[in-house]
């Protein structure tokens, strides 16, 4: 059974003008499978990690299609189903891209399983998780931030197919601050 889930990632901008304030660059990614926190904040800490690492986070659509990036590639290994004959070759991963390629497969599910929202649009009334994913305001090239998130009680918020902002202001959040600590308050380690 699939845990959808909506993430936005959000970066306050402030304005020029004094008297606009400061406004929100937001991109919002739709991820249809395991949205539960568990696997989200890994994924988002090991993300997080490869743009520190990497100087690479450049605001909210970068980092989203990053994130989106990153998780397909984990699902690469659904395409070979086990079949040891069945390769992926560095050199020429448009193997992946070739129809004849995957015939074998139902679905390729390395090509679903996304999508890029439009945050004025709504959410699809399914999502069990709303994830927000605070991003600092600070130059991409100066020494890496920390982020925040705020996840979101399971299913506690308005579940509709309607404007995605009401559903993310009503949402009841069992968490919100840095991204580490919520691994580590979220994601029990097996002992």
């Amino acid at each position: 059974m699939s845990t959808r889930s909506q993430l936005r990632f959000v970066q306050r901008v402030e304005q020029p003008d004094e008297t606009a304030g400061s406004a929100a660059r937001v991109a919002q990614v739709y991820r249809h499978s395991d949205g539960y926190p568990a696997s989200v904040l890994r994924d988002l800490t090991q993300l997080k990690e490869l743009l520190d690492a990497t100087r690479t986070e450049r605001g909210p659509g970068y980092t989203a299609a990053t994130f989106v990036f990153l998780d397909k590639l984990s699902t690469v290994g659904l395409y070979l189903d086990g079949d040891s004959e069945r390769t992926i070759d560095a050199v020429q991963p448009a193997d992946l891209l070739d129809p004849a390629n995957m015939e074998h497969l139902d679905q390729p599910l390395y090509l679903l399983g996304h999508g890029v929202e439009d945050p004025a649009d709504g959410i699809h009334g399914d999502e069990e998780y709303l994830y927000v994913v605070e991003l600092p305001t600070e130059n991409a090239f100066d020494e890496p931030a920390e982020w925040t998130v705020k996840v979101s009680g399971h299913s506690a918020f308005p579940r509709w197919d309607g404007p995605t902002e009401e559903a993310f202001e009503r949402a009841s959040w069992q968490f919100h601050g840095p991204l580490e600590d919520a691994l580590e308050e979220l994601v029990a380690e097996p002992a």
